[in-house]
């Protein structure tokens, strides 16, 4: 009995080790498993993916650049309005120190006539003529001094008033300046992820990317326009033209550079004709037309939130300003969501 006991026990001694070397080794394998996953350099996004995103930023730079306008116009009129109340408080003040003044000269001449009585004073005078003569200038006088006092109480509440507004109005200079701070950063902040992002790529990647931008039209270089638009409209479109190849600049309004909605408002000026500052003020300039009803001149928006503008020449064309890094062109309609247009004249 005992020689079968033996062997059994050494087969289950030695069974014990392998098959905890068996588990130790499975266990090493998925902790090395697990590691080189967790230590892996993620995957580099695709020519495609790469051109997505940068798309993407500068759709989101345009609307930021578009925030930073209309901070930009807010500013410029709060600081206009601010100028007129500060003008109109130094104003209102200097005709308080004249009415001071003229108070001032009543104070002293009471004072030199010591305050007597007219009879007294008429007892002791020298020249009683001369005296009665200058007693009826001291009643017009004290007629005057009544008026020079309720000038200056009206003019001292009217300064009060406009200090109070001019104090509100730089206080919201103040607040506007401090938003247009924060958009223009947002739009530099977008563009400067976008750079990078195109920094990132080699020469060879940077051709790919290249190779799938829209291209413009071939002969957008040397188009001239010459109709059916007249008058005001084709004045506006062969501004917006003569801009081509003038850079993009975020918050430029020409004549060296434009960011989109600069280069719209710029060309319709030109014209004579005023419009709004921002896509979101032109957008409600002139009259709504549908995409199928377009017509030279017409104001062209772009995305769902209204962020792009250029304008319509013809055959399914816009001459726009596109983004930072590109410069004024000839573009196809069909490269951007459309999302409204305007009739200006």
């Amino acid at each position: 009995m005992a020689s079968h006991r033996k062997p059994r026990t050494r087969i289950l001694a030695m069974t014990a080790p392998r098959a905890a070397v068996g588990i130790t080794t499975a266990a090493l394998a998925s902790v090395t498993l697990m590691s080189e996953t967790a230590n892996a350099a993620p995957a580099k996004p695709s020519i495609s993916e790469v051109k997505k995103q940068v798309d993407s930023l500068n759709q989101q730079a345009e609307v930021a650049t578009q925030q930073y306008d209309q901070a930009k116009e807010k500013t410029a009129t709060q600081r206009t309005k601010t100028n007129q109340l500060l003008a109109d408080v130094a104003d209102k003040t200097e005709k308080m120190n004249e009415s001071r003044r003229v108070l001032g000269q009543f104070a002293a001449e009471q004072y030199r006539t010591g305050g007597f009585g007219a009879t007294t004073q008429l007892l002791f005078s020298n020249d009683p003529q001369s005296f009665l003569s200058q007693n009826h200038l001291l009643d017009r006088m004290t007629a005057t001094q009544e008026q020079a006092l309720k000038s200056f109480k009206i003019q001292q509440e009217q300064a009060s008033v406009q200090r109070a507004q001019a104090t509100a109005s730089l206080q919201q200079l103040t607040s506007s300046q401090s938003k247009l701070a924060t958009q223009k950063k947002n739009a530099q902040t977008k563009l400067a992820a976008a750079q990078k992002l195109l920094n990132s790529l080699n020469a060879e990647q940077k051709k790919k990317l290249a190779a799938l931008q829209p291209k413009a039209p071939a002969s957008s270089a040397t188009y001239k326009y010459s109709g059916p638009a007249s008058g005001r409209v084709a004045t506006a479109i062969q501004f917006a033209l003569a801009q081509r190849g003038k850079p993009y600049v975020s918050g430029a309004t020409g004549p060296n550079s434009y960011d989109c909605s600069g280069l719209t408002q710029a060309a319709y000026r030109a014209a004579g004709i005023t419009i709004g500052r921002t896509t979101w003020d032109q957008v409600k300039d002139g009259t709504a037309v549908s995409e199928s009803d377009l017509q030279p001149g017409d104001l062209v928006f772009f995305y769902s939130g209204i962020s792009h503008v250029g304008i319509y020449i013809g055959n399914g064309n816009v001459v726009h300003a596109p983004h930072t890094g590109a410069s004024v062109e000839i573009a196809p309609m069909d490269w951007m969501p459309f999302a409204a247009a305007r009739r200006i004249a």
